[in-house]
This record gives C-alpha cells, sequence and structure tokens, in this order.
C-alpha cells in the first residue's frame, strides 16, 4: 500500500508541474498589463496569485528538502513580476518538488518535517505537509484559472492530467516539460 502512495506522490508532483505549465503558458498570451490588472480573487490578480503559488511552494519544498528559509520565502510576494520570469521560477521549484517525490521511500512518508515559521518550528508528517501543499496550489490555480476566464483567453483543461486517454493530448506539452508518459507512470 505504502509503495502505491509514493507513486501517487510522485504521479502528484508531475501534475503540479503540469498544471502550472498549461496556466503559465495561456497566461503568456496576456499583455503584461492584463497579468496585472485588478481582478476578483482572494489574491488581486493573475500575478499576485500565480506569485503567491510559487512563494508558497518555496516555503515548503524548501522545509520538505531540510532546510530553513522560512518566512523569508515571502519577503518580495511579487518576486516575478512578468509570466515569462514567473514561468522560469515555477517550472525550477516544481522540478524539485518532482526530484524530491521521485526519491521518497515509504518509510519517509509518515517522518517528520521541521518548517520554520520564524517565531516557532511547526512539525508535520511529510505525507500530510505534501499534501497540504498540493491543495495549496489546486486551491489557487482555480482562482487563477477563474481570473483568467475574464479575459479573452481561454482557461486551459487542467483535470485532464490523470485520465489515460488524454495522454495523445499531453504529448506535446511532456515533450516541453522534458517527460513521457513512461516518465511520470513507469515502464
Amino acid at each position: 500500500m505504502q509503495a502505491g502512495l509514493v507513486q501517487t506522490f510522485c504521479a502528484f508532483a508531475y501534475n503540479n508541474a503540469w498544471a502550472n505549465h498549461r496556466l503559465l503558458t495561456a497566461c503568456g498570451e496576456l499583455s503584461q498589463a492584463e497579468f496585472a490588472a485588478a481582478r476578483t480573487g482572494f489574491f488581486p490578480s493573475l500575478q499576485a496569485t500565480l506569485n503567491h503559488i510559487h512563494v508558497i511552494d518555496l516555503f515548503y519544498i524548501d522545509a520538505l528538502e531540510g532546510g530553513w528559509l522560512g518566512p523569508k520565502a515571502w519577503a518580495n510576494e511579487v518576486p516575478y513580476p512578468s509570466v515569462a520570469e514567473l514561468k522560469r521560477a515555477q517550472r525550477a521549484i516544481d522540478q524539485r518538488l518532482i526530484i524530491h517525490c521521485d526519491a521518497l521511500t515509504p518509510e519517509q512518508l509518515d517522518g517528520e518535517v521541521k518548517v520554520n515559521r520564524d517565531t516557532s518550528v511547526q512539525t508535520e508528517r511529510r505525507d500530510r505537509l505534501l499534501m497540504h501543499l498540493f491543495q495549496h496550489q489546486i486551491h489557487h490555480r482555480g482562482q487563477a484559472h477563474a481570473m483568467l476566464s475574464e479575459t479573452t483567453v481561454k482557461p486551459p483543461q487542467l483535470d485532464e492530467f490523470f485520465a489515460a486517454g488524454e495522454a495523445p493530448l499531453r504529448a506535446t506539452e511532456f515533450s516541453e516539460l522534458g517527460w513521457s508518459e513512461a516518465t511520470v507512470w513507469g515502464g
């Protein structure tokens, strides 16, 4: 059961990177003004929402790797003002998460991760922290997806990753990311 759970976390890491790639590629069709424009959402723009995803990824992935960055991760709430800059940075942090998940063993899943909260240290189980991180991503990508629907750019499908029948549609994007179906699913 646990070996299957490791594969599940790996698949979620790849799904996460793919969905970010799709969403940021679509946002790349916007002008800088449209990307930064005020919109209705928890964060006031696509730029702020997608940068929030990145800085929180940085915060948690650093902790998962044993780092001590803590709240310094969001000292600059919009470290990447343009889509092109953000897409490169998000791809790099997504790759770090994939590497982390690919290296997991079943025994590590219930191991502890120390999270620097500046004034305290939070201790979390690795599996629960990963689930939180993936849920955070999905939550805010959904908000960005809704914001994108207010523009002339059609929001991309983000829920096709796990359907085997969608493999031909993903092939080009997987190639852009340096993957294949076998990379993600094994075999």
